[in-house]
């Protein structure tokens, strides 16, 4: 389990991803987004993952700043990426919790190219705030 969250720590400190997180309040959420062949076969498979060139993750992670130390945050996550057409994809995000970190999950298919506008709904601590962002995709060759 270790593994994954070294995992999901590099991929928040790579460059491409840095400073990706937006602040709602006492609430910091941060979030990428990456091919699955990114992952290892053994860690795609310890979390029922698949890995394929035509499949994505979106990572959600949110943290209370209200206290010294900040502390993982249990939400509720709903989402939708459309493509620059109009096509929708739903987002079914599953938490994965590691020690005192929570993170979501959730998987999509995805075109070689393809940009997608992605709205993430998050409910926390009775409050509603929306995520939003954009990426494009490529196929591995």
């Amino acid at each position: 389990m270790k593994i994954l969250l070294s995992l999901l720590l590099l991929v928040f400190t790579l460059p491409s991803y840095a400073g990706q997180f937006k602040k709602f309040g006492d609430l910091e959420v941060h979030y990428s987004s990456f091919a699955s062949t990114f992952l290892t076969p053994e860690i795609a498979s310890h979390y029922k993952i698949q890995r394929s060139r035509y499949s994505a993750l979106v990572n959600i992670a949110i943290l209370d700043t209200s206290k010294e130390e900040k502390t993982a945050v249990k939400a509720q996550l709903t989402g939708i990426a459309r493509n620059v057409l109009g096509q929708q994809k739903k987002l079914n995000f599953r938490e994965i919790k590691e020690g005192k970190s929570i993170y979501y999950l959730a998987e999509f298919k995805h075109t070689n190219d393809e940009t997608f506008n992605f709205t993430i709904t998050i409910f926390s601590n009775g409050k509603k705030e929306t995520l939003t962002f954009k990426q494009t995709f490529f196929v591995d060759k």
